[in-house]
């Protein structure tokens, strides 16, 4: 029987060594039924060894256990907190421009707001803080609407309000003033800045003459005593009122005399009533009575009263009958 020939050995182990690999090379072999067992243990047929490049040695070989942790360490830096804290930083930074930069014309809107109400604001306070300064003190008072009173001595009694700031002037000193003047009726304060006070007066318009004990004492429609004198005034008619100043009479004759035109009042002479409902002027001159009757619809009375008095004077007239405003009786 022929012998095998021995196969070549791997340049990376020595020849004739024991190599662990080959046992399962040899289980073939001792399976084969011609090997002579008287055959030398060295001379016995084993497995091909095929050499292996640098490469794949590299690859097989296992790396040492310093040089894998270092190979982690350089797949894996280690983060510390520095760095935690800057990438949380820049994005809380990205995070607000994004916000500015969806809410620019809300902001906008609201800054112009903002301006706006602190404009006004500042408005307002130097606006009050100049009035009630003294640069609009009140330099100069003007009054206006006297006619039988003398506006120089009106001033005069408000002089003590000259250099008060104009919003501060004191109504209640300017009232007690102005009681001094019976003659005004209604009054009305009004602020010229910067430095003039207006008075506005509505004086009282006379109605005739009482004759008290003291004299003659003139009063308005409303009964107010503007002055007494000793002998009636010329060109102010006298009254004769049953009941005074205080009786339903004297208010309907108030109410007539009121409701006269100028030129018919100038010629009244004398008013007589005893009831409210028979009221009787006398003109003037010619002594022509007007039956008036009641101060109701005293102004068509007045009316109808003047265009008959146009037509028909009072000279050639005995009386003037308009108690009832749809007709005049003349006699």
């Amino acid at each position: 029987m022929r012998r095998p020939s021995p196969l070549p050995q791997s340049p990376l182990a020595p020849r004739g060594a024991a190599r662990a690999d080959v046992p399962a090379a040899r289980a073939d072999v001792d399976d084969v039924d011609d090997v002579d067992a008287g055959v030398p243990a060295d001379e016995q047929p084993t497995a091909p060894v095929i050499p292996l490049s640098a490469d794949a040695r590299a690859e097989a070989e296992p790396a040492p256990a310093g040089d894998a942790e270092g190979a982690d360490d350089a797949a894996e830096p280690e983060v510390g907190f520095r760095e935690v804290w800057k990438a949380a930083r820049a994005r809380r930074k990205a995070l607000r421009a994004e916000v500015r930069r969806f809410t620019v014309r809300q902001r906008r809107r609201r800054t112009m707001w903002l301006g706006s109400a602190a404009a006004v604001v500042l408005l307002a306070l130097g606006t009050v803080g100049a009035a009630y300064s003294p640069l609009f003190g009140v330099e100069k008072i003007s009054i206006v609407g006297a006619q039988a009173l003398n506006a120089t001595e009106v001033a005069d009694a408000l002089s003590s309000q000259l250099g008060t700031p104009l919003p501060l002037v004191d109504e209640s000193a300017v009232k007690k003033a102005l009681v001094a003047f019976p003659l005004v009726e209604t009054y009305a304060l009004e602020a010229r800045p910067p430095h003039e006070l207006v008075v506005r007066i509505v004086e009282r318009t006379p109605v005739g003459l009482i004759e008290t004990r003291a004299g003659y004492t003139l009063v308005d429609a409303a009964g107010v005593a503007l002055s007494t004198t000793a002998t009636p005034s010329p060109g102010t008619p006298v009254l004769t009122m049953r009941g005074g100043v205080d009786s339903d009479a004297f208010a309907s004759a108030g109410q007539v005399m009121r409701s006269l035109p100028d030129d018919i009042r100038a010629q009244v002479t004398a008013v007589a009533a005893s009831t409210p409902d028979d009221v009787t002027l006398t003109l003037g001159g010619t002594n022509t009575e007007v039956v008036w009757g009641n101060a109701e619809r005293s102004a068509d009375k007045a009316l109808l009263l003047q265009k008959i008095m146009a037509s028909r004077p009072p000279a050639d007239v005995f009386s003037y009958d308009v108690s009832s405003a749809e007709a005049v009786v003349v006699r």
